[in-house]
């Protein structure tokens, strides 16, 4: 009888462990960017009594006959708690918003890299295995929060900062204005830096931005914008006010992290993952957002949540009627115990 109850309070733990998911799905209907996540069980150890075996013969003539092997389950345990990344809806909200129209992740730091004297180089040579792997070091052990809810604000000191605070990051303009080279200096660069977006230094000059030819300075105490849009190529402008002329300039463009295998990243909370060497998320990329295969830009909206309520309910209700089978079998089996225990009266 202590075998039933094992399983039946294994079966407990684990139909449990699914309402965990499912209720977490549910409260999350409404996030911004969030991806559900499905639960499926797998049976436990087994215990055998009769081990497999086959029959005897001799001289063609059978002997024995072969037998099953005969086993003993021990309940249910946690199999996958796999994530779906499949895109949803995305809702207009207006404003410094934007929704990668495909897949992808933003790629943003509560921490400024800029600071060090080393800023993140990505290398976007990807002809060679090796190069990509080097690529792949470099994302991985920077330690960015990856997220898919694009809504953008400029922080006190002129950073393009996300709803969490975190910095986001980007490749840089050559020059102010059209037509720019974004991460580099030149477009035979084999390489990309990979930036914090922020405004341009408070000195800057009608001249620097009109003459075309001026290296845009993005350190030091940052110059107030007037107002600040993304594009749907991922492009930042913004409004600077220059001698009481308002001029468009160009702050860089979003960048976009694409990973080999998605599913391989690690949820951290507040709408954002991780990726960790070692991982199962394989080679990563940053990229300009509708280059080459990297999906563009919905500017002005927010990727809605994926989770699909109806499924939510009907998980629920069969998880529900799960737990009650095995507080069942508890049930039953307390009630044989019981009658073990009165056979002495």
């Amino acid at each position: 009888m202590l075998r039933a109850m094992d399983s039946a309070v294994a079966g407990l733990r684990s139909h449990q462990n699914k309402l965990d998911v499912i209720s977490n799905n549910i409260a999350n209907v409404n996030t911004f960017g969030f991806k559900a996540q499905s639960y499926s069980f797998k049976d436990t150890m087994y215990q055998t009594s009769n081990a497999s075996a086959a029959g005897k013969e001799e001289s063609g003539v059978a002997k024995t006959g072969g037998k099953n092997a005969a086993q003993y389950g021990y309940g249910s345990l946690t199999g996958t708690i796999a994530t779906d990344f499949t895109s949803s809806t995305p809702s207009y909200v207006g404003g410094f918003s934007a929704s990668i129209n495909g897949p992808g992740f933003f790629i943003t730091s509560s921490a400024n890299k800029d600071l060090g004297s080393n800023p993140t180089k990505i290398e976007i040579d990807t002809s060679t295995q090796e190069k990509t792997k080097a690529t792949t070091s470099t994302m991985k052990t920077e330690n960015f929060a990856y997220t898919r809810v694009g809504q953008f604000t400029v922080d006190s000191n002129g950073y393009i900062v996300d709803g969490n605070g975190n910095f986001v990051y980007g490749f840089r303009p050559n020059k102010y204005t059209d037509p720019v080279v974004y991460g580099a200096t030149s477009e035979t660069s084999t390489t990309k830096e990979l930036h914090v977006l922020r405004a341009p230094n408070i000195d800057i000059k009608k001249t620097d931005i009109t003459g075309g030819t001026a290296t845009p300075n993005f350190t030091g105490y940052a110059k107030q914008l007037k107002s600040v849009e993304i594009g749907n190529d991922g492009v930042i402008k913004a409004i600077v006010e220059i001698d009481s002329e308002e001029i468009a300039i160009i702050l860089g463009k979003v960048a976009i992290a694409s990973f080999q295998n998605q599913e391989g990243l690690t949820k951290a909370g507040n709408n954002t993952f991780n990726a960790t060497s070692g991982d199962n998320t394989g080679d990563v990329t940053a990229s300009e957002p509708g280059v080459g295969a990297t999906p563009s830009l919905m500017a002005g909206y927010l990727e809605g949540s994926n989770v699909d309520l109806a499924k939510e309910f009907s998980d629920m209700i069969t998880t529900q009627r799960g737990f009650q089978a095995n507080s069942k079998i508890i049930t039953v089996s307390d009630e044989v115990l019981q009658e073990l225990v009165n056979m002495k009266r």
